[in-house]
């Protein structure tokens, strides 16, 4: 997904690549087996759906500490601080239990795909610059979104046809050793020396791959950690909300469980436009309630985790950056999103002399 005020180079090159894309739908849907809520918070018929929330002074709550928080939140842009954690922040401003965890950490785990625990340690700071650089403090004037026609095959197969470079796949790196005056690659077929190496790879796999790394790189790339997610793609309608008009983009899901993590679910059939008569879903770590009968695909990916420290290290990536003739680069620099990886690359190729467009 991406937009053509926040993504900017992503824009550019799928403009350049001559990749498709259209129009998507940015919903938020939470569904709390505790409590039965369902809403949508996409428009008023979603957003009520459960007709009671009409009259339902814990849910006219929860939307008034909603816009509460749009008007609260960016004070903290001013601050020179890194400031509190997003727990203490709504503790400390008494926001309403209904408001932080049938809505706020919903949304922050389907956005970044983190547990809902590890939300509540973020850098308050850090999610509102976010939301606030997306226009999602506002209730109007929104960006509008949009996804790659056919999925990032086409993406990835116009990168390949674009690029006049030798692709070596199946050819995992197990080591990146520096030498004086180079860099020297292990490989199950060998061992090869090159002048720069970039790995473009999340930071906890540059750091294990690099033979001797420095203080520093162990400290900026240690600090920046990942958060591996069971992903599951299926067609079992269960995993959604059960009033349909509830079903978004994105849905977020509250267990009865307080000890158990909020998960998500997104569907396909609303991100990508996709007809069908099952919905196709994607559900992270939630995998032991979906039919293994409509299971499609089982992957397992991770995402950055963002803490006080991992912030501070981001701040540091030009002390190891091309130093020793090794660059990385990766989404973890910036917010996790494709558009932060491909700007890291494009300062490392203009850092090693390589213009975009020239």
């Amino acid at each position: 997904m991406h937009n053509a005020e926040n993504y900017p180079l992503l824009t550019r090159l799928f403009q350049e690549l001559g990749v498709a894309t259209h129009a998507t739908q940015m919903g938020f849907s939470v569904h709390d087996e505790r409590n039965g809520l369902q809403y949508n918070a996409s428009h008023l018929n979603g957003l009520f759906c459960q007709r009671r929330n009409l009259f339902s002074l814990r849910f006219w709550g929860m939307l008034r500490d909603i816009a509460r928080f749009y008007r609260q939140a960016p004070d903290l842009l001013g601050l020179t601080s890194d400031g509190p954690t997003l727990g203490d922040y709504l503790e400390a401003h008494q926001f309403g239990a209904m408001f932080i965890h049938d809505h706020l950490v919903p949304m922050a785990s389907a956005l970044w795909s983190s547990p809902s625990e590890r939300v509540l340690q973020f850098p308050a700071k850090y999610m509102v610059q976010f939301m606030a650089n997306h226009h999602m403090l506002q209730a109007g004037g929104r960006p509008a979104w949009r996804v790659v026609s056919g999925g990032s095959k086409r993406y990835v197969r116009a990168l390949e046809s674009a690029w006049s470079v030798q692709v070596r796949l199946a050819t995992p790196v197990r080591q990146v050793a520096r030498t004086e005056n180079a860099v020297v690659l292990d490989t199950d077929q060998g061992r090869e020396t090159f002048d720069q190496v970039v790995l473009a790879c999340h930071s906890d796999q540059a750091l294990r791959l690099l033979a001797a790394p420095s203080e520093r790189e162990h400290a900026i790339l240690g600090a920046i950690r990942y958060q591996p997610n069971d992903t599951v793609l299926h067609t079992d309608a269960r995993l959604l909300p059960p009033n349909r008009r509830a079903w978004a983009a994105w849905n977020a899901y509250v267990p009865s469980d307080p000890n158990e993590a909020c998960t998500v679910s997104y569907c396909m059939n609303l991100l990508q436009g996709v007809t069908s008569n099952a919905p196709f879903v994607v559900t992270l770590n939630r995998s032991h309630a979906i039919d293994p009968a409509r299971i499609i695909a089982r992957m397992r990916y991770a995402h950055p985790e963002y803490t006080h420290a991992s912030v501070a290290a981001r701040a540091r990536r030009s002390e190891i950056n091309g130093v020793d003739r090794v660059w990385f680069c990766g989404a973890y620099w910036g917010w996790g999103f494709h558009e932060d990886g491909l700007r890291s690359a494009a300062d490392v190729a203009e850092a090693l002399g390589a213009r975009w467009g020239s």
